[in-house]
């Protein structure tokens, strides 16, 4: 049992370490010129270079299929809530449509209402 801890605690520590010099020895492999200094230590104001971190296109057509359902459920998703918006702009509009609309009938009436007392006030009306 105590053999088998120390195999796979040693297991463990070497592919940490192998992990560790993978990640600080990449870019000094692909060419890039940083300073291999400890973040914070005599560098003012430096910004790191940005990564691509893409993973290859993987082969398993399963995985591809799952890729593909996930993007495609992300565009729907997105385009609904685009029509979702799109919907309520237009809800608004037509509300504000209808309440000018209501307010320019109403005071077409009142202008009418009275327009039609001052005419009826002087007598008969002529046929």
């Amino acid at each position: 049992m105590i053999q088998i801890r120390k195999l796979l605690t040693g297991t463990a520590l070497s592919m940490f370490t192998a992990a560790a010099f993978a990640q600080t020895a990449a870019p000094a492999a692909a060419g890039v010129d940083t300073p291999q200094a400890a973040p914070g230590v005599g560098l003012q104001g430096a910004t790191p270079v940005p990564q691509n971190l893409t993973a290859p296109s993987p082969t398993d057509p399963l995985v591809q299929k799952r890729n593909a359902d996930a993007q495609a459920s992300a565009d729907y998703h997105q385009s609904k809530k685009a029509a979702k918006s799109q919907y309520k702009d237009h809800v608004k509009d037509a509300k504000t449509n209808r309440k000018a609309d209501r307010q320019a009938a109403n005071e077409e009436m009142k202008e009418q209402m009275q327009g039609t007392p001052a005419q009826s006030q002087g007598g008969n009306p002529q046929p």
